[in-house]
């Protein structure tokens, strides 16, 4: 044991001051044992060491200077000794094993390349899905309204081959006239004016025909005959040429589309007076032959001639006729007669009179660049020799020394 503290030495004397050897004995009461028998177990030469027991307070405080110098140590060795850095271990891979590690790699990109493409394949499925249902429920729509469309044209086909137009008529004329002079071809269902001129711009047409209020100056109408079978409406067309009324000759035909205009038995009409009649026209071209119809397109706000028109004849020999009369004098002035050009004709001939010149010019270019336009003299081929070509030899001395 190290050196005692004086404290404690101080205390030892103390305390062996203050017991007595004996003393024990007598703490135990007044009746017990006297203090010689007790004595005697102590021998007086050798008495015993008391060694005094630290207090509490003592102890706690050792123990905490001992933590401290502990910490201090321990704080010490760690700021002079730096934290060592665990070393790597390099693991050295064989030439097989990267191959290996190579090859899975390239596995895996693959593996998700591949569901990559999956993917991709599923949306645009999914788009075309989507597409083919939105064409369907389009082209459903589409279909839908094109049927109806179809329908409705047919319907007005239908229409239309049992409707017959009835042209330059009276202004005076009224539904009643038409229906007598018509009825006696088959059951009419209805009857409609047109080319009205009202007598005011704040009235329509239809008012107009209604109440018959026509423009003073308006001198004819039109108008359509509908039949309720086919047949009625052909044999209607009977009263084409008919006076109606005193220079009123109608002019009666069917209102179809389909009906082909015979061109070779008409003639056109050029430079009219803008305020001419139709019975004017057909008086002017009478001596030619029969007159089939005469048609002078007006305009439908005015009801004016345009200045041109045309006229249709029996027959071929008449056309031959009315030509003759071109820059005769009508009301004034000299028309133009001329020749109804088909127009199907005159487009083929516009196309090839369009031709580009790239083609005349490569024609051109061919015909100079023929064989027969050629002027020269041919070479003559030269004669191949029938002789063998003889074979090279080496001297031997040469042979040796390349060897």
């Amino acid at each position: 044991a190290g050196p005692r503290h004086p404290a404690a030495a101080e205390g030892e004397r103390e305390q062996q001051e203050q017991y007595v050897v004996g003393q024990v004995s007598g703490s135990l009461g007044a009746a017990a044992a006297p203090a010689a028998p007790l004595a005697g177990l102590f021998s007086a030469a050798a008495p015993p060491v008391l060694v005094a027991v630290p207090g509490v307070s003592e102890r706690k405080r050792k123990r905490a200077e001992e933590g401290e110098k502990a910490s201090e140590d321990q704080s010490i060795s760690v700021i002079e000794q730096p934290p060592v850095k665990p070393k790597k271990v390099r693991k050295k891979h064989s030439e097989a094993e990267k191959k290996l590690s190579e090859r899975e790699n390239a596995l895996e990109q693959a593996d998700e390349e591949e569901d990559q493409k999956l993917f991709q394949n599923k949306v645009k499925q999914k788009k075309k899905a989507s597409q083919a249902i939105t064409k369907s429920v389009v082209n459903s729509a589409t279909g839908a309204t094109a049927k109806q469309q179809k329908r409705k044209r047919v319907a007005d086909e239908a229409a239309d081959r049992r409707t017959v137009f009835v042209g330059n008529l009276p202004v005076t004329c009224t539904g009643q006239v038409l229906k007598s002079l018509f009825k006696k071809y088959g059951q009419i269902q209805s009857i409609r004016f047109r080319s009205l001129i009202p007598a005011e711009d704040t009235v329509s047409k239809k008012v107009a025909a209604i109440k018959h209020k026509v423009h003073p100056n308006a001198k004819f109408i039109n108008a359509y005959v509908v039949f309720k079978e086919e047949c009625d409406a052909q044999k209607a067309l009977k009263e084409n040429g008919t006076e109606i009324a005193s220079g009123f000759h109608i002019r009666v035909d069917t209102a179809s589309k389909n009906g082909s205009h015979d061109n070779k038995r008409s003639v056109f009409l050029g430079n009219l007076p803008y305020d001419i009649r139709d019975d004017a026209v057909r008086e002017h071209f009478r001596v030619c032959g029969d007159v089939v119809g005469v048609r002078v397109v007006r305009d439908r706000s005015t009801g004016l001639g345009k200045g041109f028109g045309y006229v249709l004849f029996e027959n071929t020999d008449a056309v031959h006729l009315a030509l003759k009369l071109n820059n005769s004098v009508l009301m004034g002035r000299k028309i133009r007669v001329q020749r109804v050009a088909d127009k199907k004709k005159a487009q083929k001939s516009a196309d090839q009179s369009r031709a580009p010149k790239d083609r005349v010019d490569k024609k051109k270019k061919e015909k100079s660049c023929s064989n027969d336009s050629f002027v020269g003299e041919k070479a003559t081929p030269l004669k191949k020799s029938t002789k063998p070509k003889r074979l090279k030899t080496t001297p031997r001395n040469k042979a040796g020394k390349n060897k």
